[in-house]
């Protein structure tokens, strides 16, 4: 997939459907740690770039997963994503359970926090 404005340029390119599904969550958990730094700092600007790469990175894994029930997942992922950082939080998330969500994948990839 090329993205026109892809902030990951050459993840964009084919790297990022060549990485273990486990590194890619903890790159897009990275892109949330950051948005959660941000955010708790009252920087929207900087909260929101995180975000549009967390996105970003979400889009490419929803473009290389086969499964249904994957896709499913990842929309969904996406979605809450969206409400709690930029929409009204409707289902009343919040950064740290979010980010609990792609902390388990440490333990899938062998590295720690």
């Amino acid at each position: 997939m090329q993205i026109e404005n892809a902030q990951h340029k050459t993840l964009a390119a084919g790297r990022w459907e060549e990485m273990p599904l486990a590194l890619q969550m903890l790159n897009i958990g990275s892109e949330i740690s950051r948005a959660n730094r941000w955010k708790s700092k009252g920087n929207k600007v900087q909260m929101e770039r995180a975000v549009f790469r967390a996105l970003e990175l979400i889009d490419l894994t929803i473009e290389t997963v086969l499964e249904k029930p994957s896709l499913k997942e990842f929309t969904r992922m996406r979605e809450t994503i969206c409400d709690y950082y930029l929409g009204d939080n409707v289902y009343q998330s919040n950064g740290e359970r979010i980010q609990k969500d792609f902390d388990v994948f440490l333990f899938a990839s062998g590295r720690s926090i």
